[in-house]
């Protein structure tokens, strides 16, 4: 089935995050658990990627509140006057706190407290909690810092009350959220499960191979000890997503085979997740892996080509791509079977008329006569002529909104650059055309005989680039397609993966 993949915004966390989380800050008199106490206590509680319940305290530390303390976090002395202590809210907390993973930036530190402050009431509280500040650097390895005030500037969150225990917890919901439609579910799992459990290797794997990995974007490979290819996978982190493969949650069979074969790992590296995504495509198709399934390429993709009968109802029907054109129809689908499967679906949802879909042949004789879904009051009568235009067509394009394809945005073809941020000389040039990926380019006269130069005005490319050239077979591809607008029409992808888009124009030579 085709989604909308193209989201600005998440609209909730991942479900690759822990199913049931506490959000949690604390502000405290100091440093050390062992001799500073809790004064405040921020808690957000997510259930299924929502927010379903918050809780904030003050909390007495029975001891005086530092000035440096009063400074930092804006609470002073007369905040904390008739506030509970920390165990007459212990109960609530803990209510909380139980079954649910603890998630905290820097949790060693807020765990670390939580712990000394029950153990103080002879409360043992025990939890593998997830640290978001590790989360960061597993997910986001091209920044050095990863504090809260870093992340806060990096997204551009918007925060009223720095340091204050619930303003800082929502940081990490809206962080979590961010990551939720920048990153895919897999890199945001393999990260959770990294933090939160330690991996076994496979005992047919050779010793040393996972020590040579990079914490950097790319592409790896498993083989088996004939070098036979098992699996290709991709991440912005290679090291952790390869380690996460070896937890003991076998989530298929799969993962259980590949883990009792795999003897070693070759891996590629990318200045982004841009260059690994693009790579791992093209690989998985071209390799055939054993264990991966999930992107076959399409030698002929199909589309929704709209039109209207002589009533100026809707009409749809499904039509083959020329791979070689302009995109100009609606949607994008593997087979016709896909597609039509998608228009049974939209039927179904939107009371849309199975005759007008194409889904049932229609002859002279029938087209005054309802059809039989409009017996069943899954059809409005549109096929007899019972419905106000309009009102059909209103719903016949309400269905289609998500399967528009997105328009080019640029006059002609682009090249873009893809550098490493923290290694400037580690950079790719893809060669892009009406979400056609055409090549990699080396150097400028390969984009010259490719017939394209750098538009005026555009900043020049330099003589030599050092990445090798791939030339796509089918330049229309389903899964490039649903990658380029991930990247290249959401501006904060195009930051983080420090993407440059330069405009090209035709070169005749000269």
């Amino acid at each position: 089935m085709q989604l909308n993949w193209l989201e600005e915004k998440a609209s909730a966390l991942s479900e690759s995050f822990p199913e049931k989380m506490v959000l949690f800050d604390c502000e405290t008199t100091g440093g050390s658990a062992k001799y500073h106490r809790i004064i405040e206590v921020g808690l957000i509680i997510i259930e299924s990627g929502e927010i379903v319940e918050t809780f904030q305290s003050f909390c007495d530390p029975e001891r005086p509140l530092p000035q440096t303390i009063q400074n930092l976090t804006g609470i002073n002395s007369e905040d904390l006057r008739e506030v509970p202590r920390f165990y007459e809210i212990a109960d609530k907390l803990l209510e909380l706190l139980t079954g649910r993973v603890l998630v905290a930036h820097n949790a060693r530190f807020d765990y670390s407290f939580l712990k000394a402050e029950f153990a103080k009431i002879d409360i043992k509280y025990r939890t593998k909690p997830l640290c978001s500040v590790k989360f960061s650097r597993l997910m986001y390895p091209q920044f050095s810092r990863h504090g809260l005030s870093e992340i806060i500037k990096r997204f551009n969150f918007d925060i009223k009350n720095r340091h204050r225990a619930l303003d800082d917890a929502k940081v990490i919901y809206d962080f979590f959220l961010e990551s939720s439609a920048l990153l895919d579910g897999e890199e945001i799992s393999s990260a959770c499960k990294s933090i939160m459990q330690t991996s076994s290797l496979p005992a047919s794997l050779i010793l040393g191979e996972v020590d040579k990995l990079p914490n950097s974007s790319g592409v790896y490979y498993f083989r088996d000890k004939r070098g036979k290819l098992l699996y290709v996978g991709k991440s912005v982190n290679i090291r952790n997503r390869v380690l996460s493969h070896f937890s003991q949650d076998y989530r298929t069979t799969n993962d259980l085979r590949i883990n009792s074969q795999i003897a070693t790992i070759d891996y590629d590296i990318t200045p982004s997740d841009f260059g690994a995504q693009l790579l791992e495509s093209e690989q998985i198709k071209s390799l055939e892996p054993l264990y991966n399934r999930r992107l076959k390429r399409a030698k002929r993709l199909f589309q929704f080509q709209q039109d209207s009968d002589y009533r100026g109802y809707g009409m749809l029907e499904i039509t083959p791509l020329c791979l070689q054109q302009d995109v100009r129809g609606i949607g994008l689908f593997r087979s016709a079977r896909q597609a039509k499967e998608v228009l049974l679906k939209l039927a179904d949802e939107y009371s849309l008329c199975h005759r007008l879909l194409g889904l049932e042949k229609a002859t002279q004789q029938l087209e005054s006569k309802p059809c039989f879904r409009t017996q069943l009051n899954k059809c409005h009568g549109v096929c007899c002529g019972r419905e106000p235009t309009f009102e059909y067509n209103d719903r016949f394009h309400r269905a289609l909104e998500k399967y528009q394809i997105k328009v080019w945005p640029w006059g002609s073809a682009i090249l873009v650059e893809e550098r490493e941020l923290n290694d400037s000389e580690h950079y790719a040039h893809h060669l892009i055309d009406r979400w056609c990926y055409l090549s990699k380019i080396n150097d400028i006269q390969e984009l010259y005989d490719a017939g394209y130069a750098p538009k005026s005005g555009q900043s020049e490319i330099k003589e030599s680039m050092k990445s090798d050239i791939r030339r796509g077979e089918y330049p229309m591809d389903l899964d490039t397609y649903f990658i380029l607008i991930r990247f290249l029409l959401q501006p904060s992808k195009l930051l983080l993966n420090n993407l440059k888009i330069i405009q090209l124009e035709q070169y005749r030579g000269g």
